[in-house]
């Protein structure tokens, strides 16, 4: 590993410039720890929740009682936590098949969600079973022309349409616009209760989660979703997703999981329960590891003469940053220096390629313990214009920043 002293000096001129901001995610880190282990104290965790079980999976205690610990820490009602969704779409469907039925509207209220959802909604592609075909109707409020929620329009297409249901997408997924504060999105829910009181608010949490001190459940939303190999899963759980809000919504969301009449009754936990507890103690720490590394890559970047989003000193509510590379040489070098930093798969050079979902082809630089966990350091993007990098993660501060600079040192080489 070469990591030049130039990359060395302007990672060192990154860190004292950033010293503030540490302060103030450590802050955020500490509180829902607390609030983490309160939950774990007051539902009396032992050991032997750990144990897994096989087949249906019927009675597991350590299953049932996580769900009773995500709602608390969450603020809602109840939560379904469990290994058999497959990614964070498919927990995001789970919840939206729950709740819609054909007949029914769904808005979207920040543009289009993230490419692969738009394949379950039915806005592209020709997917079987979307909710398009199951008979759903789908529009969409876009943000204004600098990316934030457009509330009057909110307002007058909620008023019209009456929908069953609205999504809020957190996270800025491939687009360009902000991510959205916990305070953007109580004001987006108290948008729609103006004007459309019955409309259920789903929120997609997805990089979310620990960012801040409250989740989109304590401030309005119904319902939100999310992957446990992102932030909740602490780094540690192997796959999964979790549906947190009102009860009767997740437990409609648990009969598309399963099957009417099981719902979340089956569902063997196999030998994964105490990793998905070990996981959710650490990822308040875990995530402020990767808002760390986040912050300190805005920051190298800016120093480079790059753009970044959000700047190192912004407020955070995601793990994502984006940078603006500007050619796709560029973000080519930047994914391939993420991927030397990798402590899996090091060797390998990522490369652009059609990636089923998406209509661009996209790049790809991940090595990382748990196949496509998002906590864990990595970088894609779409080769489209402007050629923004998306990276997230970072177990560790130090493993971050070194991906980080070695990202830089490719920068560097195709400057030379």
């Amino acid at each position: 590993m070469l990591i030049s002293e130039k990359t060395r000096q302007l990672a060192a001129q990154a860190e004292q410039l950033i010293a503030p901001v540490f302060a103030s995610i450590d802050a955020v880190a500490q509180k829902n720890t607390e609030k983490v282990l309160a939950a774990f104290q007051d539902h009396r965790v032992s050991a032997v929740m750990f144990d897994g079980t096989t087949g249906y999976g019927y009675d597991d205690r350590g299953r049932d009682t996580l769900d009773q610990i995500y709602a608390q820490v969450f603020g809602a009602e109840d939560a379904l936590v469990r290994i058999q969704f497959v990614n964070g779409t498919h927990t995001l469907a789970c919840a939206l098949f729950g709740m819609l039925r054909p007949g029914d509207t769904l808005v979207s209220l920040v543009g289009a969600p993230y490419d692969t959802l738009c394949s379950a909604i039915g806005i592209t592609g020709n997917a079987p079973g979307s909710l398009k075909e199951y008979g759903v109707g789908y529009a969409q409020v876009d943000p204004t022309a600098d990316g934030e929620p457009d509330l009057a329009e909110i307002e007058r297409v909620c008023a019209q349409l009456q929908p069953k249901a609205v999504l809020i997408q957190r996270s800025r997924g491939y687009s360009t616009r902000a991510s959205l504060t916990i305070e953007k999105i109580k004001e987006i829910c108290d948008a729609v209760r103006n004007v459309s009181p019955a409309t259920y608010i789903m929120v997609d949490n997805c990089y979310g989660e620990f960012c801040e001190e409250l989740e989109p459940t304590q401030v309005g939303a119904d319902i939100m979703a999310g992957s446990l190999i992102k932030n909740p899963g602490g780094g540690l759980a192997a796959t999964g997703g979790y549906i947190a809000g009102k009860k009767e919504l997740v437990e409609m969301a648990s009969m598309r999981l399963t099957s009417p009449g099981i719902g979340r009754e089956c569902g063997a936990t196999l030998n994964e329960n105490r990793l998905l507890y070990q996981g959710f103690f650490l990822a308040p720490h875990t995530v402020a590891q990767a808002l760390k590394t986040a912050v300190f890559c805005a920051k190298m970047m800016e120093l480079m003469g790059y753009g970044s989003k959000p700047m190192a000193d912004a407020p955070r509510t995601d793990i994502v940053q984006t940078v603006e590379l500007g050619s796709r040489e560029a973000l080519c070098r930047f994914c391939r220096g993420i991927q030397m930093g990798a402590p899996v798969d090091s060797f390998v050079t990522p490369e652009p390629w059609a990636m089923p979902g998406y209509e661009d082809e996209v790049i790809m630089a991940a090595g990382a313990f748990v196949q496509g966990s998002s906590i864990e350091l990595s970088a894609d993007g779409p080769m489209r214009e402007p050629f923004l990098a998306y990276m997230q993660g970072g177990l560790t501060y130090e493993s971050g920043k070194t991906g980080i600079m070695l990202a830089a040192e490719e920068l560097l080489k195709g400057d030379s």
